[in-house]
């Protein structure tokens, strides 16, 4: 369970309706499967041990012992297994008959957690046999064991790792107004096992994945929902085994209808803790008892919280970009509609009928300026109160010098070409630096002069500098400082290298003009790069920014996994090694993730002063909502558990 990764299974076994031996067979069966591959929480159907659909058997007093010791029987067949599993069974006590959920580990009964809201209505007729149960604990004897807790607010807490607390609601409990699982989340459960009988309607499918789905997320949980299968059909009622693992709003694994009744996967419970540590409107209790909870310790066994846990989830390498060519479509049409919205807003606002870029022919810049053409159409505006200015110098090429004129002229902006040699030139013998040496002088002295005439070009129009740099390089603090950083609107300023990609191919797929299209094609294949240093002897560029600060795809994964999650450095290696494995060595995702990390920490002051910007997902680095981080923080403890791997 190392990293905070728990195996979990929701199980369908094969069910024969009161046949409890049968029952527990395949009921150990399917346990010991699970265990197999490492599941540490197991959960099974509702009245898994008998059957749900025993009706009046219910009432027969053959049936109800005979769950009783089977009860027993299951636990002393698993009793060897580093698992806590949970299991349906009928319990009567004080005269009362109880659906619930059995709670066992290492061959003892915790506890028995019953079933809160009885569905009597359409096919269901449950208050005919069962009642709903006490929410306080009391004591009962089942199972041979005497004492044992009956009651809703019972929760089942891992001695070795502490993130793992697991509760349990019955079937009809989700569906209900006011579900068992909202208490037991706010009273600290970070896993929620659902032990389930729901029949198979047409369109039931969907929206009792919707149903798990929008609970893992609104508690911030994993849920684990198992229900029952085919054994259950009898009379009018058919049973589909429909089982899912969930988590925080995402389905991790799931056996559809009709399928191999067993859904298995990893829940990471250490960032379910940390997502709501950030949210300050999820407000648990300071402990369960505070809740009125009892809270019962279970083992795993020693050394289980550093235990690998193979990972079998789908880890995606590109967390920013849906890998459906659908959804990635109408992510990028969201994504553009809030920067264009964004900036019509600004523009009305201060009555701007010009927009200033900076046009280099390279990805951001080439965005920056659609979602300007965008604003603009919105606003009703002419496309020519755009001024796209290029402003070639040293290290400009003619492939990005033809591009940014070629696309200027294909939207209808304003082209101004503005060379900047001459000036960056006088400034170099201003301040006395020797034009042969190419460092950071040599190149930020091009990044501010270009700034500078943008600013004043927009002081003469009347209008507004529209900033191009991305989240990406604002993370790493590739930018220069009042240079390309400033500008007066950032319409990029969250949106993440990888996702300014596939947005500028959205607009060429859809675009409808080929001459358009063809320049975003050419600029799409164009290497990412400031063009700061001259070109090589055949005018190719010479200065491509991955080669200097690492691969675009792997920061944005590190950036997702940091800035969003809270991730710790050595678990953001190992993810980024499920992730992107395939694609690159271990040592290439070290290397470049210790320059993110050092990078990261060094230049937060260039984050902590940046303009405004539209916000268009949940991960962004402004000083005024998402990132409120100091300046002059030290790196040293998240470099040095790199350095321990």
């Amino acid at each position: 369970m190392r990293d905070g990764f728990v195996k979990v299974a929701a199980l369908t076994p094969e069910v024969r309706v009161a046949d409890v031996s049968f029952n527990v067979g395949a009921c150990t069966a399917a346990v010991r499967e699970a265990a197999a591959q490492g599941a540490a929480v197991i959960v099974l159907p509702e009245l898994a041990i008998t059957g749900y659909t025993c009706e009046d058997l219910f009432w027969q007093d053959a049936l109800v012992r005979a769950a009783d010791a089977g009860l027993a029987d299951l636990a002393a067949r698993t009793a060897d297994l580093a698992a806590l599993i949970l299991v349906g069974v009928p319990v009567r006590a004080n005269g009362k008959l109880y659906n619930c959920a059995a709670a066992l580990s290492a061959g003892r009964l915790l506890g028995l957690v019953p079933k809160t809201h009885i569905p009597t209505y359409h096919e269901f007729y449950e208050g005919r046999h069962f009642v709903p149960g006490p929410a306080d604990p009391v004591a009962v004897s089942f199972a041979g064991k005497k004492n044992v807790p009956l009651g809703t607010n019972l929760l089942f807490s891992c001695a070795e790792l502490p993130e793992l607390v697991v509760a349990a609601e019955i079937c009809e409990d989700l569906w209900a107004p006011d579900q068992p699982s909202v208490s037991h989340a706010l009273a600290g459960a970070t896993l929620i096992c659902n032990l389930s009988a729901s029949n198979e309607l047409v369109g039931k499918a969907d929206y009792r994945r919707d149903l798990v789905r929008g609970q893992s997320a609104r508690l911030v949980c994993g849920y684990l929902y198992a229900s029952a299968g085919t054994g259950e059909s009898t009379q009018d009622v058919v049973y589909s085994g429909h089982d899912l693992v969930c988590e925080n709003g995402r389905a991790l694994a799931e056996a559809a209808p009709f399928g191999c009744g067993r859904a298995i996967s990893e829940v990471d419970v250490r960032h379910l803790v940390a997502e709501r540590t950030r949210m300050s409107t999820f407000t648990c209790a300071a402990a369960p008892e505070e809740a009125g909870y009892a809270c019962l310790s279970f083992s795993l066994g020693e050394g289980a919280a550093e235990r690998e846990t193979s990972l079998t989830r789908w880890v995606d390498p590109h967390p920013f970009v849906p890998s459906d060519a659908h959804r990635r479509a109408e992510r990028c049409e969201e994504v553009f509609a809030i920067q264009a919205h964004g900036l019509a807003k600004r523009l009305a606002h201060t009555h701007s009928r010009r927009a200033v870029i900076g046009l280099s022919g390279g990805l951001d810049s080439t965005l920056a300026l659609l979602v300007s053409v965008r604003a603009f159409d919105l606003l009703g505006l002419d496309r020519a109160g755009i001024v796209a200015v290029t402003m070639p110098g040293f290290g400009t090429t003619d492939r990005t010098y033809n591009n940014a004129c070629e696309l200027a002229r294909t939207v209808g902006a304003e082209l101004r070409e503005i060379g900047i040699a001459a000036a960056v030139r006088q400034h170099f013998a201003d301040i006395g630096h020797d034009e042969a040496v190419h460092d950071v002088t040599y190149e930020n002295s091009q990044a501010r002069e270009r700034t500078q005439i943008l600013m004043d070009v927009a002081n003469q129009e009347g209008g507004l500098v529209i900033g191009t740099g991305d989240l990406s390089e604002l993370a790493l603090g590739w930018a220069t400082y009042n240079g390309d950083h400033m500008s007066m609107y950032a319409v990029n300023a969250s949106v993440p290298k990888t996702l300014v990609r596939h947005l500028v191919r959205y607009v060429a797929d859809t675009c409808g003009d080929e001459a358009e299209k063809n320049v975003l094609l050419d600029v799409l294949d164009t290497p990412v790069s400031p063009e700061l240093l001259p070109a090589t002897g055949d005018g190719q560029i010479a200065q491509k920014t991955e080669d200097l600060v690492g691969p675009y795809e792997l920061h944005d994964f590190f950036l997702y996994e940091v800035l969003r999650r809270g991730t710790s450095p050595a678990k953001v290696y190992r993810l980024a090694r499920h992730a992107l494995g395939e694609k690159y060595d271990d040592e290439t995702i070290l290397a470049w993730l210790k320059v993110f990390y050092r990078r990261y920490f060094a230049q937060q002051f260039k984050r902590s002063c940046l303009p405004d910007g539209p916000k268009v997902g949940s991960a962004a680095v402004s000083p005024r909502g998402d990132l409120r981080m100091p300046s002059d923080a030290c790196s040293a403890l998240w470099l040095s558990e790199l350095e321990s791997l």
